[in-house]
């Protein structure tokens, strides 16, 4: 059997294949009214269609844990217990075509109240907009300063990540996965380029990363045992200094820290990205990304899951392989072909996993 099409077991979750859908958010859940926040038919569709294409782990999108925590007006939320139905019927939807189901808990910082992206990830105006918050008073360039967070706030938060693991749980969910990349409000505590607090959340390696191992614990205080939860990080950012401190940025050597702390107290795979809180050039190499997964997993000994730039199974199957990576997630190659997946496995030459039409012959 090839690496791609074995197996994972996960605490009491199995996931049947390494090949997962990475979080893509697809700024499409009602921007007002009595259904904000709540996946619709088009949710239903796009993430079974993957499910039935032979993914081993759809993840959704980034779901924010406070109304003011989503990048847009137009995204995912599990910020009330009246969202919790819309969001079951999806998770229904996709273990009945044969995947295990996971959430990705967010909350957007200073990026956040935006357009949508294909607008330009704009700031919003008029009554669509709102407040931002962040560790520190320091925009994001081209986005409105944002309010800094008292330390009071920031338990609230904490308390928010709870609280929508909570409501995943009740939805029917398998995993939860905390979202501290891609300078979004966790990533914002950690990286100096955009933390310049000076009490217990600001400083050292330790205090920027006391928020995330919070929501850790937190979440692992609701979540079940028998459950996994992931961190996505963002391995660097890209940034060699700070202009405006001097500072150098989140690198490599932090992650690998961050994940040990992380595994510690609970978290049971890094998915590992990168970039994300200056808009700063990234290299055009097709292992980019995947290289500092490899380097994460064997230098933190924590599980690993591979993204960015994977395009081929034979790509994905030599990664893991080789030991770079225990799953991959996949995110344009499965918009551009729902049934990578069980395309993959024939390439490989393994039996198709779905005893469903999409899966045979």
């Amino acid at each position: 059997m090839s690496h791609l099409f074995t197996p994972y077991p996960l605490r009491g979750v199995t996931v049947p294949n390494r090949v997962w859908m990475s979080p893509m958010c697809m700024y499409s859940a009602p921007a007002t009214g009595e259904h904000v926040g709540r996946p619709t038919d088009f949710h239903l569709a796009h993430y079974t269609a993957r499910a039935l294409g032979g993914v081993g782990l759809v993840m959704l999108e980034a779901t924010a844990v406070r109304p003011e925590g989503r990048i847009s007006a137009w995204d995912l939320g599990l910020w009330s217990d009246d969202q919790i139905p819309a969001f079951a019927r999806v998770a229904a939807s996709v273990k009945a075509a044969g995947a295990v189901i996971g959430v990705q808990l967010a909350h957007a910082g200073r990026k956040a109240s935006t357009t949508q992206a294909w607008n330009g990830s704009a700031a919003l105006e008029g009554d669509l907009a709102w407040q931002t918050v962040a560790p520190s008073p320091i925009a994001f360039p081209g986005l409105p300063a944002p309010h800094e967070l008292t330390i009071g706030e920031i338990a609230q938060v904490v308390q928010a990540f709870a609280d929508a693991a909570g409501r995943a749980l009740a939805a029917g969910f398998d995993v939860v996965e905390i979202h501290a990349a891609h300078g979004y409000l966790l990533n914002e505590f950690l990286s100096p380029a955009a933390n310049h607090r000076t009490d217990g959340y600001g400083g050292s390696l330790e205090n920027r990363s006391r928020i995330v191992l919070e929501v850790i614990d937190a979440v692992r205080r609701v979540w079940p045992s028998d459950k996994p939860v992931f961190l996505r990080i963002s391995t660097t950012d890209w940034i060699m200094e700070d202009p405006d401190t001097d500072a150098s940025g989140w690198g490599l050597d932090d992650s690998i820290q961050l994940a040990r702390w992380a595994h510690e107290r609970g978290v049971d795979l890094i998915d590992a990205s990168s970039g994300g809180v200056l808009p700063v050039p990234i290299p055009h190499t097709v292992d980019y990304q995947t290289a500092l997964a490899a380097r994460l997993r064997a230098e933190s000994g924590v599980p690993v899951a591979a993204v960015g730039r994977i395009t081929e199974p034979e790509q994905a199957e030599q990664l893991l392989a080789s030991g770079g990576a225990d799953a991959v997630f996949l995110a344009r190659a499965l918009l551009r072909d729902l049934s990578w997946a069980n395309n993959a496995a024939a390439s490989l030459g393994e039996p198709r996993r779905l005893i469903l039409p999409y899966g045979r012959g």
